[in-house]
């Protein structure tokens, strides 16, 4: 496998100053939102202006909201319906007077992604020029806190750091299961994408119980499994750059688990970027490799 590796400068501001303006009220609320960034500096760099965009998890519809602004097409299905109900008000404040995406169309399906095929007319199968995409994964770096100001009450109130209950959300399911699941979904992903194009996916390793989960060798491997073709594996900075100097941007809780951490001896650091694999949909159909491999990168012990 012949694969390069670059480093995107996708923080020159914070994820929320990217977002002001630009998104609908209540957005700030989902626990794990794509930066938007990433997002955008994926599709400048694999798609033109007019071609279609699809996220087959697309939380508040930020992928949707940054592919529209750049002039492209856009899909996304939802799992849950309060997020796939703002998406849909995301992309509809990005095609009209709130934003500058009214040159593309876009859409939102509420579904589970798992049935991306069924969802999706058929007419788009083979149609699609880039899918960007991420899994749940580690809680860690999810959620907001409200200060001692905001709520009246001592030190500091956890927030916006759950998914719905639903036990069949994929964000609440065994490591082994997800990578099961987003194997299906890039799967399917593969019978959307136009042959030669591509798929994009942002992820990151978690501590569980203090043992590294090494997510992103098991999404390599997952795609792997689906039928794509590893291309690049980038790194895509959530911090800054200025003279020449990282410059952090964790949220209080991000330090404070960090903290919490060490005090346990648990080696965590700050995160300080998002791994981003990309893969392309061969251009003549290729035998899938056995999911089995997946689950070995998964179940890989790390330092």
């Amino acid at each position: 496998m012949a694969c390069s590796n670059s480093v995107w400068n996708t923080a020159p501001t914070s994820a929320p100053a990217q977002r002001k303006g630009r998104y609908v009220p209540g957005s700030a609320a989902h626990p794990a939102k794509m930066h938007p960034g990433i997002a955008a500096h994926a599709i400048t760099t694999y798609t033109q202006p007019g071609d279609l965009v699809l996220d087959p998890m697309c939380g508040i519809g930020t992928t949707l909201v940054e592919a529209l602004h750049l002039g492209r097409n856009a899909l996304g299905i939802e799992y849950e319906p309060k997020w796939a109900t703002i998406a849909s008000r995301n992309v509809s404040f990005a095609r009209g007077a709130g934003g500058t995406g009214g040159t593309g169309t876009g859409a939102v399906h509420c579904g589970d992604a798992r049935r991306l095929t069924d969802l999706m007319p058929t007419t788009l199968h083979g149609e699609v020029d880039l899918v960007i995409t991420s899994p749940p994964y580690g809680p860690s770096v999810h959620g907001q806190v409200r200060s001692t100001r905001e709520t009246g009450e001592p030190g500091v109130v956890k927030k916006d750091f759950h998914y719905s209950h639903d036990p069949t959300n994929l964000a609440h399911v065994p490591a082994a299961y997800l990578l099961e699941a987003f194997t299906k979904i890039l799967a399917q992903c593969r019978t959307m994408l136009r042959p030669g194009g591509t798929a994009v996916v942002t992820t990151r390793p978690w501590r569980e119980r203090g043992e590294l989960v090494d997510l992103p060798s098991a999404a390599l491997a997952a795609g792997r499994a689906a039928g794509l073709t590893p291309a690049e594996r980038c790194v895509a900075l959530l911090a800054g750059i200025r003279n020449s100097q990282v410059i952090s941007r964790p949220s209080f809780f991000q330090m404070k688990n960090v903290r919490d951490a060490r005090r346990q001896g648990i080696p965590l650091s700050i995160v300080q970027h998002e791994d981003v694999l990309v893969f392309t949909r061969p251009l003549t159909p290729a035998v899938s490799p056995k999911l089995k491999g997946a689950q070995r990168e998964l179940e890989r012990p790390m330092p």
